[in-house]
């Protein structure tokens, strides 16, 4: 496999969380940089456009295995490096993250801490989490004390802004000269990587667009509600433990609230069902009773991509052509950790970095 030569030309298929990401950091590298995107600059049709953007690799290692808790605590402090870097403001927090469950499920709450536990013995270098008990919960979220006896406090865990970050990475690219195509779908076998005329390499980073060439992938639906909700004043994401919905509330600016919890093993694009949107509105409503109030701005949907194992890969398909994808539920969280594989990928051949993740890189 060839390396990355200086000032090399470079086309990036997908203009989501990845490619975006990915365009930005080559471009500043000096790299002349295409992207071609099958929908619009406001990311509508990626799962970067839906998510929550939370930064919880200790909450996450529930569902997840230890190497992608390792990207996430990675991925925590190059957020606030490759923020910075940019012009346009993202709303960027990193207060941890506040567990609660009610009483009754207070044996799917044991469970839970439980899973924690044995991560937090795998990764040493993960904060320890701390046990609450009702006068420690009103001291760290006071508008909820009331309601829970108990709870978890997971420090060093963040969140940002999704659509914040979407639009001052589409903002870098035009100031570092990116040339984007929107509404222009582009498959792999439309270049020749290598041959004249053509660019030097060629990034597939499509999601689910790129089911046709990576077979194993698989959509994972997720509904989640955007509330207006001025009486409700949170400091932190906070997740409810329950046995069937374990719903999350992620506090952006100004008393906007996302609030998700569905997964289902589907790669239906359809609006969210009333059952869904009910379980949702209803468990806010017990976490905080301010959410009465609410007024409900959007109800989205999305697919997120992902492979049989559920978790992210990189592989070369062919000469100087790389596909990144099968980021899961997890983008957000371990999409600064991808980046910095394939820019390792890409400039060395390898990857130092990805057999401390578990990541598979195939490159042969």
């Amino acid at each position: 496999m060839l390396s990355l030569q200086k000032n090399s030309t470079i086309t990036i298929l997908g203009a989501g969380l990845m490619g975006r990401l990915l365009a930005v950091e080559l471009a500043r590298k000096g790299h002349r940089v295409e992207v071609f995107e099958a929908q619009g600059a406001d990311a509508r049709g990626s799962a970067a456009h839906v998510a929550a953007a939370m930064l919880a690799p200790l909450a996450e290692s529930a569902v997840t295995e230890p190497g992608v808790v390792r990207m996430g605590q990675y991925s925590l402090p190059r957020w606030r490096e490759l923020i910075g870097q940019l012009s346009q403001p993202v709303f960027f927090q990193q207060n941890g993250t506040l567990i609660l469950w009610h009483r009754l499920d207070a044996g799917e709450a044991q469970r839970f801490q439980h899973k924690l536990s044995q991560t937090q013995s795998q990764i040493a270098d993960l904060p320890p989490l701390q046990m609450l008990n009702g006068t420690q919960v009103d001291a760290l979220e006071p508008s909820v004390a009331t309601r829970f006896a108990n709870g978890m406090y997971l420090p060093g865990e963040g969140q940002l802004d999704n659509r914040q970050l979407l639009a001052a990475l589409e903002f870098a690219m035009t100031e570092l000269g990116v040339k984007v195509h929107w509404n222009t779908p582009r498959s792999v076998e439309d270049f020749h990587p290598g041959s004249a005329g053509q660019p030097d390499w060629l990034l597939d980073c499509r999601g689910l667009g790129a089911k046709p060439r990576w077979n194993a992938l698989r959509g994972v639906r997720g509904e989640v509600v955007r509330l207006h909700a001025p009486e409700v004043t949170l400091a932190r994401p906070t997740r409810l433990v329950h046995p069937r919905y374990p719903i999350y509330i992620a506090p952006k600016e100004n008393h906007v609230f996302v609030i998700g919890a569905t997964e289902i093993e589907s790669d239906d694009m359809s609006p969210a069902s009333v059952r869904s949107a009910l379980e949702l509105l209803s468990a806010a409503y017990a976490v905080h009773s301010g959410f009465a109030e609410a007024r409900i701005l959007e109800i989205g949907t999305q697919c997120r991509p992902t492979l049989p194992d559920n978790l992210p890969a990189v592989r070369r398909v062919s000469k100087n052509v790389l596909e990144v994808n099968g980021l899961y539920r997890h983008g957000f969280m371990i999409s600064p950790a991808m980046l910095d594989v394939v820019m390792q990928v890409l400039e060395t051949g390898q990857s130092e970095l990805a057999p401390r993740f578990d990541l598979s890189v195939r490159l042969d």
